[in-house]
Parts: structure tokens; sequence; C-alpha cells
């Protein structure tokens, strides 16, 4: 699974026009699932990012996590995380999931962090919609995650 994470003030996904979903502060995920990955990747990939301390302290070093401020979360899927531009200038999605293995993936992993942290408020896309993603990226702090960690 890769993972782009990003520390918000407020998120919010919108289809045809209207909000779907919407956080105050916390964080964005956008979720790509691999066509190799399996159930520990969903395990792993969910408690790294809530375990992240990227949110400031009382002396402004990021040593926070989401559990630590109250905040919440918003995921929206994003098979083109695994677009592989390596060669030519048309990304290939050989290594993205089929789309019934990316949806069930996603279902599982949002279903994970609701049961696993359900003290935390989370929102999400629509799979397969086309979404249009506004935020507002506090610091702005941006982290790439792979749970193969090739990167």
């Amino acid at each position: 699974m890769r993972a782009v994470v990003q520390r918000v003030k407020e998120a919010k996904v919108e289809v045809e026009g209207k909000i779907v979903a919407k956080i105050n502060k916390g964080l964005l995920v956008l979720l790509g699932v691999g066509k190799d990955d399996t159930e520990d990747d969903i395990k792993w990939m969910a408690n790294k990012i809530m375990g992240l301390r990227i949110f400031e302290d009382e002396n402004n070093k990021m040593n926070l996590s989401i559990l630590d401020i109250d905040g919440e979360l918003l995921v929206v899927s994003q098979f083109t995380l695994y677009g592989d531009v390596r060669r030519g200038k048309r990304p290939s999605f050989t290594n993205a999931a089929s789309s019934e293995k990316g949806e069930d993936f996603y279902e599982k992993f949002v279903e994970y962090i609701r049961k696993t942290y359900n003290n935390v408020k989370i929102e999400t896309g629509i799979f397969g919609a086309m979404m249009n993603v506004h935020l507002i990226n506090w610091g702005p702090v941006t982290i790439l995650i792979d749970s193969k960690k090739t990167f």
C-alpha cells in the first residue's frame, strides 16, 4: 500500500458539486492499493499512519500523533499512487491492484481504523468516483509511506 499523508487544518471531498466528506484538523490520507498487497499491509499502514508524530507539542516539536490531538481523518482512494513513469511519459499502472481488490482493501483499511481507533472521526471519499479534494495543508507537512518500504 502507498499513502500520501497530509497534515491539514481542514479538508473536504466534493462529488458532482456536493460535499460528501469533511474534516477539521487532522490528516488527509490519499491511499493506493498495490496488486501484491496483503491484509498485513492494511494493518501495518493503518497503524503507521495513526502513530505518525507530525503534530507539534508545546515546544513546537513534531511529537504528537493524530490520537494525541483528537484529530480527524479523511481517507481518499487514489490508485494513481501506483503510476510508474520511470519509462516514457504515460504512467503505467501494472502494479496497482484491480478495481475489485482496491475497493475491498480500501474498505478494510477504513474499517480497521474504525474498529481499532474507535474514538477517531473518520470520513471517506467515494471509491472510483471523480472527486475534487480541497485541503488546507498545515505547515505544509506531507509524508509519503509505502508498506513495502520502497521509499
